[in-house]
């Protein structure tokens, strides 16, 4: 029996099973004598393995989703389609004729962006248990056609309703002192930077220097300078060491908030939207994309909505 051996930092391994030679490629080599022995297990007569679609979320969740950023997002969905109709379906069996049903019956209850995302995860999922593991021969997902995305949200967020939330958390443009105060200057905050919330509520003392935030760990993974305006500045001067609420406080406390006020439509992420409908006023596109961590700058141009009339007065 072949010993796995470690190539540029990682772990090959190659085994026979019933006169069919297969290999993988390892993080580790104890990941490698994992494999081998689920090789060994799941080979019955015809050589086709008996795992299921729900083995294959369990070890992907194992195995690859929990080295991720989105390790918690992952885990939830991964455990939903091993819950869906996809869950039981054996690998040797699962065709696009099954994923395009998934896909269509979670289109009756959440939109196509969604769907998009999670078939995403689905792709990745096939693709590992197809070129690493070696439990299928092609991917199922490869023939089936996303939905459409969702048009942009586009809600912009008036100064009666930025007064009327400021009420309703108890704002006075001092240093907070009650939790819903500390929502009320991340709101601020947000409508000045074009910051998402888990960017925001993550700043502390050392990522604040002069008018620049340092953003690490971005949702695209980068790290990312913010330019602060003078009213950014003079908010961040009120909670030096951080606006002192998580995520989840945030969202709680700001819908509880909001649902006290004639305001409707309204969710926190409405802010970034219009923070950079402002910034596109001031700013060209390549600084704006820069600012706000957007790396394809068409999803930016639908901010730059000047009329001929507008364009041809510059001229």
């Amino acid at each position: 029996m072949a010993a796995p051996k470690k190539v540029d930092g990682r772990w090959q391994h190659r085994v026979m099973v019933k006169g069919k030679r297969t290999s993988g490629t390892f993080d580790t080599k104890a990941a490698a004598l994992a494999w081998e022995a689920e090789q060994r297990t799941a080979v019955v007569g015809g050589g086709a393995t008996t795992q299921t679609c729900i083995d294959a979320f369990d070890r992907y969740e194992r195995d690859v989703s929990r080295k991720k950023k989105g390790a918690k997002w992952e885990k939830l969905r991964l455990a939903a389609f091993g819950r869906s109709a996809l869950g039981p379906v054996l690998m040797r069996d699962v065709s696009s004729v099954h994923v395009a049903a998934w896909r269509d019956a979670r289109l009756k209850s959440v939109q196509g962006s969604t769907v998009q995302r999670e078939m995403n995860l689905l792709s990745n999922v096939f693709m590992v248990a197809w070129k690493e593991w070696k439990w299928i021969t092609a991917s199922p997902t490869t023939d089936v056609k996303r939905p459409e995305e969702n048009k942009p949200r586009f809600r912009r967020i008036t100064p009666d309703e930025i007064g009327e939330m400021c009420v309703a958390l108890g704002w006075h443009n001092k240093a907070p002192k009650t939790r819903l105060q500390q929502v009320a200057a991340v709101f601020l905050f947000a409508l000045e930077t074009a910051m998402r919330a888990g960017e925001i509520c993550k700043l502390g003392a050392g990522d604040v220097s002069g008018r620049v935030a340092t953003v690490r760990d971005t949702k695209n993974g980068d790290t990312r300078h913010v330019p602060l305006s003078p009213r950014a500045v003079e908010l961040w001067g009120m909670c030096p060491k951080g606006f002192g609420v998580t995520p989840e406080l945030l969202d709680a406390n700001f819908r509880k908030a909001r649902n006290t006020t004639s305001i409707e439509g309204m969710t926190f992420h409405d802010t970034r939207h219009e923070a950079i409908t402002r910034l596109a006023k001031k700013l060209h596109v390549l600084d704006l994309a820069r600012m706000v961590g957007h790396k394809d700058i068409r999803k930016l141009m639908i901010y730059y909505n000047e009329s001929a009339e507008d364009i041809a007065a510059k001229l």
